[in-house]
Order: C-alpha cells, then sequence, then structure tokens
C-alpha cells in the first residue's frame, strides 16, 4: 500500500510526521476515512509519496520556496521514517477540475512507471477541498488536521498556518510556538537558506500580488509581443550609454533587451543580470535561456521585486536599465515608492555608473486647463458603457467607438478602482463642442486611447505622475548628475497616426481657442553616480 499527500508543502509540521508514524507502525485499517468510515485496505505501507504541486512556482506569497527546498525538506524528514519517501513536482496548470487524475499521471510517467497508483493500492493524505477530487476518482482519503469535513474544522494547525506565523513573527527562529510545530527538517531548511526572511519580505509587498504579478487582468500574449516588438527601437537608444562590467535589467520583461545587448562586440566581456517580477515573464526569460537565445552565456535571471529592496549587491552595478517600468509603481505601488526606488538604484551603482531609464513621462505645466477637441464621427457613439466578461470582445466593442465616445468611456473607467475621478465638463465655442479638463488628465487619455487590447490592465495605471523637471529633480536629490543627453520627446508616429484628426487641444485667451502643441510622450532620463 501506498501513502499519496498532495499539497504545496511548503513547511511541514511535527503533527505531519507523528501522523505517518503512526500509520506506518499501527497499520492503515486502524484510521478512518475523512468521513468518519472504517479503512477498507489493508496491508503495510511500503512507500509514501509526496505529490508537490506548484512546483513551478516559487518566490511569491503563495509560493514562497521553489521545488528543490521543498524537496530537500521532505527528504529528510523521510529519513526519519522507516519506509523509503519519494517526492514529485506538479506544475501549476491553473484551475483544473481533474487535476487528481493529473497527478496521478503525472507520478506515473515521472516515476518511469514505477508507481502505478489506484484506489487499490494507494490511500491519499488530504485535509483541504482537494480531498473530494480524490473521493470522486474512488480513493479513500485520511483526515490529517482535517476534524469535520462538513463545517471544515481542525484539530491541528495547518502547515499554512504555521507559514502566516513565521511571515509575522519578529524572531521567528527563537519563537516557541513555531519551534513546537515546525519538524526540524524543514526549520533546518528555513534556516539555512533564509526563507524565513523571504516569507517575511514577500508578506509584507502589497504590491504583488499572492501568485507573483501586477495584475490579474493583462493579456500576457499582447503584452509580450509588445515588448518584443519595440526591443530593438529602445535598444539602439540606449546602446551607446552602456557601461560594460555588471549590467542588470530591471523589468527585463521576456529578456529582449538583454538579448540584443548580448550581440553587441563590446559587450562580450559582461555578465547580465535580468530582474523579474511577474512569474510569467520570469518563466519565460529561464524558457529562453534554456534555448540558448542569449549569446553570452553569463546570463542571470532572478524573480524580484525592486521596489521592496536592493536586487543587486551595494556599488556593484556598472548599468542598470529601466523601460516601461517606474510608471507602474506609482500605478500599483503606494506613496513614497517611486522614491526608494531610485534611491535602491543610487545606491547599487558602482560610481560613474549609469541608470539608464525609458519611460512614459507627464507634460510640462501638466495642471493648466485645456479645451479639447473630440472627434465624434470616427465611429458609434451608443451604448458607451457596456460591459464584456471577454477581454477580446471588450477590446472589438472598443475598437468601434468614436474618439468621443472612448474619452467617456475612459473617464469613467480611468483609476476607477484606486479612486480617482476624472474632471471634466463640456462646454460650446463658436458652436463647437469641447472637454475642458487638466492637461494631465487630456495626456492620460491620448497616451491610452488605442490600448484596447489590455484596456482593463491600462486602465489601472497612470502615466502622467511626474514631468520631466520633477523627474530630474527627484534623481538629483537622490545623488545622482543628470547625463546630458537626457530629454523629453514626443513620439511623432503616435501623434501622426493616432492623434492626428481626431483630437485637438487648446487653451483659451480672451475668448479665443489657441492651438496648443502636443504633450510630450516619453522620457529618456539617465542618471550617473559620481
Amino acid at each position: 500500500m501506498y501513502l499519496l499527500i498532495p499539497g504545496r508543502h511548503q513547511l511541514l509540521t511535527n503533527f505531519q510526521f507523528g501522523y505517518l508514524q503512526q500509520i506506518i507502525s499501527q497499520g492503515i485499517h486502524t484510521q478512518s476515512d475523512v468521513f468518519g468510515r472504517e479503512i477498507p485496505q489493508r496491508g503495510p505501507v511500503e512507500a509514501v509519496i509526496f505529490a508537490i504541486t506548484s512546483a513551478n512556482h516559487s518566490n511569491t506569497r503563495r509560493n514562497p520556496l521553489p521545488f528543490y527546498l521543498r524537496s530537500i525538506a521532505i527528504e529528510a524528514m523521510g529519513n526519519e521514517l522507516t519506509v523509503p519517501v519519494y517526492s514529485y513536482g506538479i506544475d501549476d496548470v491553473g484551475n483544473l477540475p481533474n487535476f487528481a487524475s493529473y497527478t496521478i499521471k503525472r507520478i506515473r510517467h515521472d516515476s518511469d512507471f514505477q508507481f502505478e497508483l489506484s484506489p487499490e493500492n494507494t490511500v491519499v493524505i488530504c485535509s483541504t477541498p482537494v480531498l473530494h477530487m480524490y473521493t470522486q476518482l474512488g480513493y479513500t482519503v485520511l483526515p490529517a488536521e482535517l476534524a469535520d469535513v462538513q463545517s471544515w474544522t481542525y484539530s491541528q494547525p495547518m502547515p499554512w498556518d504555521i507559514v502566516e506565523k513565521v511571515a509575522q513573527s519578529e524572531d521567528w527562529q527563537n519563537d516557541a510556538y513555531i519551534r513546537s510545530q515546525m519538524h526540524k527538517a524543514a526549520y533546518n531548511v528555513w534556516r539555512k537558506y533564509r526563507q524565513g526572511e523571504k516569507v517575511q519580505l514577500l508578506f509584507r509587498d502589497t504590491m504583488i500580488g499572492s501568485d507573483g504579478d501586477l495584475t490579474e487582468t493583462r493579456d500576457y500574449n499582447v503584452y509580450v509581443r509588445q515588448m518584443d516588438d519595440i526591443a530593438e527601437m529602445k535598444f539602439r537608444d540606449t546602446a551607446e550609454y552602456i557601461q560594460p562590467g555588471r549590467i542588470g535589467d530591471i523589468g527585463c520583461a521576456v529578456g529582449s533587451w538583454i538579448k540584443l545587448a548580448c550581440k553587441q562586440d563590446g559587450l562580450r566581456e559582461s555578465d547580465f543580470y535580468g530582474i523579474e517580477v511577474s512569474r510569467y515573464l520570469y518563466e519565460i526569460c529561464q524558457q529562453r535561456k534554456v534555448n540558448g537565445e542569449f549569446d553570452d552565456p553569463f546570463v542571470f535571471f532572478a524573480k524580484k521585486n525592486a521596489v521592496t529592496g536592493l536586487v543587486f549587491e551595494k556599488h556593484s552595478m556598472n548599468t542598470i536599465h529601466t523601460s516601461s517600468l517606474t510608471h507602474e509603481i506609482i500605478s500599483y505601488g503606494h506613496p513614497g515608492d517611486l522614491e526608494k526606488f531610485i534611491r535602491n538604484r543610487y545606491e547599487e551603482l558602482a560610481p560613474g555608473g549609469i541608470w539608464i531609464n525609458r519611460d512614459v513621462v507627464g507634460p510640462y505645466d501638466k495642471e493648466k486647463t485645456v479645451y479639447v477637441w473630440l472627434n465624434e464621427e470616427d465611429g458609434s457613439n451608443d451604448e458607451l458603457f457596456s460591459e464584456f466578461d471577454d477581454r477580446h470582445t471588450l477590446a472589438a466593442y472598443l475598437e468601434t467607438l468614436s474618439t468621443k465616445a472612448r474619452f467617456l468611456r475612459f473617464a469613467r473607467d480611468f483609476r476607477h478602482k484606486e479612486g480617482y475621478h476624472l474632471n471634466y465638463k463640456q462646454h460650446q465655442v463658436a458652436g463647437r463642442e469641447y472637454f475642458v479638463m487638466n492637461l494631465r488628465d487630456a495626456a492620460e487619455f491620448l497616451s491610452r486611447k488605442d490600448y484596447t487590447d489590455n484596456w482593463q490592465s491600462e486602465m489601472h495605471e497612470t502615466f502622467c505622475y511626474w514631468d520631466f523637471n520633477e523627474w530630474q529633480e527627484q534623481m538629483i536629490n537622490a545623488g545622482f548628475r543628470i547625463h546630458p543627453s537626457s530629454k523629453a520627446f514626443t513620439n511623432n508616429w503616435i501623434a501622426e497616426n493616432r492623434w492626428q484628426d481626431r483630437v485637438a487641444l487648446f487653451t483659451l485667451n480672451n475668448g479665443k481657442l489657441i492651438p496648443e502643441p502636443w504633450p510630450v510622450t516619453t522620457m529618456f532620463l539617465m542618471g550617473v553616480k559620481e
């Protein structure tokens, strides 16, 4: 007979060890199943099999430990039992109704058919709602910590309860309660590899979701294509300023910038470090490395959040590159996070090192009032606020709207969940309708009006927080010298292809409308550490 224990297994408890010992020594038949029934299976336990789910996830609140550390702890605890213990990694495959069946098949495959698990030769130990997946397949399930399957009450703390205690403890290694609950195999791994400190950092990081992403509404297939499409243009803008040595790309997305940098003869002896907070994008970077897409073997990727602390050693980096990143810190973070991010980059640079930052930027004089003409004849003006569950259907619908209608939709949706209210009024001048608002809100709409593919995600983000002068002031306050090639500019392609004949900006002077130039869209800001 086999014992199968599915779960994320981030932490092992003394209860789990004692429970296994009891079953192995006294026999499965001495237990009752989750419904209080007698166990029909007889025979000694031949092996314990841990199915480690979410094995491809790590460094997130939900899955802080990588698979190999979870497996090490299980192996160490298993050495104290009298039967063999095996560990198999089960990747996260989303919300799969037949996940139990998938797990059984993965173990069969990964064990080279050593384990043909079935309800006749296997009893499952599970104390979460996942157990119903196994009972539906005919497996007998032992309850472990679960006291009542109807009310989901527990007789013992669950392993995740102890993880949360570690996250909250000021001194987890010496906390009497944690030490009494945590099995020594897990405790030794957590202490040796500083996992307690990692868990505390991850739980403090409210900017990132529990599965390691900034937003749940972004279509990453679209996002990845966009990043790859513009990577070469962005690299050309930055190439001449890159200093060889240790080169870091924070918010590296799918590694496109690093891939291009690796091809440069002058950077052949450099080491490249990609930092990405999104689990999905980080995994693509790792796969690209496995595929051999980077010319330089000294390319390393890490999944970290650069807002919460340093991601490189102090005074170690010759070049740090960021692109389309800093506006997300304001969009998803808290007051002061962006200032902290700037200081962290200064700390990481070696003397003479450079931080190259390309991103969107707010317009100059962003609080001034502007009159905005919006084309209402280039699309539909009906049913502006229709709702759709599918983002692709929403995108197709938004494409049908006129520029005026799309603005009205934008004014309602823009950072609504963050509590922002876009103030505007409608005003007639010489028989023509204009929308009156501050230049910042007008620029926010101009920057996003055609981002229909990712509309729900983009509505969380602000592009116009600081203007270029405010950015330079913050950089100087952190200690940087501003490189003379830094600039803010208007993307002429966007102006000609997305704004012309659709939008026009004016200021009102003595009752007359004065045409206003297009606002700047982009900054190329470089800070040098003296």
